[in-house]
């Protein structure tokens, strides 16, 4: 039985004492770290955080938990290359479609990449960066196509209601290469001209509410619609009956919707990372439901210890679900982040001491919390950090440890090794 703390939140000026960040990770699992070897003697990490990495995910309300994650160090066998992915899966198999996407894509993109060698010095940059950039592209796309015309081969797999998204990248050296089928979302953590952290979003969330994804669907057949009772959320249907009513518009599987515009090519998005540039934060859209990219940022960039920060966004999401949406079931959630060094103790600050300014026109936010011009909704909200929420999950983890130290000790073979 997991160690029990009593966290508190404030938000938008009302308090919440929730067992959220300990909640039987015993049981779970979440807190400990799970690896194998992977091609080419990667590291495949499912669970748990390294230097650079956090990672976590949290069932919701809706039976059992249909995202999933997956970190890769060393990816294709080289020194320091990351593979990250999130994937959120729907429709009655969409757990084990997104639990077998999540092990067959990253291992199907080490496969079929062949790594560039290293630029001879004085090479020009712009010509490393189109190289490396057109190679994974190409990779990318071929990865996802072949993955989403194997699951058709898969005889314990139901794809043709059921699919999942998938928001995934590579970094290698400054160079980051971004992926995205779907609705889930990839942001970036840096520091403006005045030192104050901002996101910038590195992805566009794929919506039938996107005008050129619902085109592509109206060609083929299909219809776009919202229901009467969620006016907001447009969904992709079968040309001739109301079903299965997707709220994305790029999946893999959902084969009942192939033939009528849905289709498993995702966006590429390549960035030049900067010193400025401190993270990125890959997450389903359990998340962004109900935080906005600044709120994202903020969270992360509070937390002290960088192998909890997926765990405790995850907590201010659910918080977040529970006080906007009472009335609904709260979503999964999926959180991998990557951090590009260490955080030095001085750089870490409350959130009220970080920028709420945007740095990507696609986090404008709506005072009204209405539609953006590129079709998703921003919820403005106000999130306040109590520092014991920190600390309260810093002391728990702390007595968690020295439990299961005890128990090692004292001969009990079970024990599994802490993040």
């Amino acid at each position: 039985m997991g160690a029990c703390c009593s966290a508190e939140i404030r938000y938008k000026g009302r308090r919440h004492e929730k067992d959220e960040l300990e909640d039987r990770d015993e049981a779970d699992g979440h807190s400990d770290n799970v690896t194998s070897i992977g091609h080419n003697g990667a590291i495949i990490r499912l669970q748990g955080s390294s230097s650079f990495t956090s990672m976590y995910t949290r069932k919701g309300k809706k039976a059992i938990n249909q995202d999933a994650m997956t970190v890769w160090e060393n990816f294709t066998g080289e020194k320091n290359v990351f593979f990250c992915g999130v994937f959120d899966g729907h429709g009655p198999s969409g757990h084990k479609v997104a639990r077998h996407v999540c092990d067959a894509l990253p291992l199907k993109l080490s496969k079929m990449h062949r790594p560039q060698p290293r630029p001879r010095a004085g090479a020009r940059k712009d010509s490393d960066k189109d190289n490396r950039h057109k190679q994974w592209e190409a990779d990318f796309i071929k990865a996802f196509q072949e993955m989403d015309e194997d699951l058709t081969t898969v005889d314990s797999l139901d794809s043709y209601c059921s699919g999942t998204t998938a928001v995934t990248l590579v970094k290698q050296d400054h160079h980051l290469i971004i992926s995205n089928l779907g609705d889930s979302r990839a942001i970036l953590g840096t520091r403006d001209n005045k030192n104050q952290l901002i996101p910038v979003q590195l992805t566009v969330d794929l919506k039938p509410s996107v005008q050129t994804e619902a085109e592509r669907i109206a060609k083929h057949g299909g219809r776009v619609f919202a229901m009467e009772e969620e006016p907001n959320v447009q969904r992709v249907w079968m040309p001739d009956h109301d079903c299965p009513g997707l709220a994305m518009s790029r999946a893999f599987g959902d084969f009942c919707l192939k033939d009528n515009g849905l289709i498993s090519t995702p966006q590429i998005f390549y960035r030049t990372l900067t010193p400025k540039d401190e993270f990125v934060v890959l997450a389903t859209d359990g998340v962004w439901d109900v935080l906005s990219n600044n709120e994202v940022i903020q969270i992360i960039g509070s937390v002290k210890r960088q192998s909890i920060a997926a765990k405790v966004l995850v907590y201010y999401a659910v918080q977040a679900w529970r006080t906007k949406y009472p009335g609904s079931k709260v979503d999964d959630c999926a959180v991998v982040c990557l951090f590009f060094k260490k955080r030095p103790p001085s750089a870490t600050g409350t959130l009220s001491e970080v920028s709420v300014q945007s740095a990507s026109h696609l986090d404008v936010p709506d005072p009204k919390g209405k539609k953006t011009e590129e079709g998703e909704t921003v919820i403005n909200s106000d999130i306040v950090v109590d520092p014991k929420t920190i600390e309260e999950v810093h002391r728990a983890n702390t007595y968690k440890r020295s439990r299961m130290s005890r128990h090692k000790t004292s001969g009990d073979s079970g024990g599994v090794t802490q993040c």
